[in-house]
């Protein structure tokens, strides 16, 4: 039995580790604060298994821990408002990420960088978004559009720069 929940586990771990790390690099800002959380909230899933795995989406509530796991321990603030702190790669290449989008979606006001992580990274629907972050789900649609109309804008700038280059 043990055997059989061990090797679900690591199952469900190898397929959503690098999906709810990228969704937590983004943000926190912070490589080591995700790593940190990340393996918090997997030591978690891990203890409650039974549980978690009859989770409608076992990754949000591993992306929810780690949530939790940042904000209680208050260790973002410092390190979130510096630009410095700024990954300059994404975390693996599969997919592979441009490094011009990272540091415009790291860039992005705290929420909408929650809500692109969760929705886009993570794969999340609107909903399940909305109930990690505890906010409305027009909630989560406006701050979606935000993001992805301010990236759109500042993208679009430089490509035609790039372009001649």
């Amino acid at each position: 039995m043990r055997k059989r929940r061990d090797r679900e586990f690591e199952q469900f771990f190898c397929s959503s580790k690098d999906q709810v790390f990228r969704a937590l690099l983004v943000v926190t800002r912070d490589r080591e604060i995700a790593e940190d959380a990340v393996s918090e909230a997997y030591t978690r899933a891990l203890a409650l298994w039974e549980t978690v795995k009859q989770h409608a989406a076992p990754s949000a509530w591993v992306a929810r821990s780690a949530l939790n796991y940042v904000r209680s321990a208050h260790r973002v603030t410092a390190r979130m408002s510096s630009s410095e702190n700024l990954p300059e790669v994404p975390v693996s290449d599969d997919p592979p990420t441009d490094p011009a989008l990272l540091r415009r979606l790291l860039a992005l006001p705290e929420r909408q960088r929650e809500v692109v992580a969760l929705r886009i990274v993570l794969g999340l629907d609107t909903k399940q978004t909305a109930e990690l972050l505890g906010i409305a789900e027009g909630t989560v649609t406006a701050h979606l559009f935000r993001a992805l109309t301010r990236l759109q804008q500042e993208l679009s700038e430089i490509a035609p720069k790039e372009a001649w280059l």
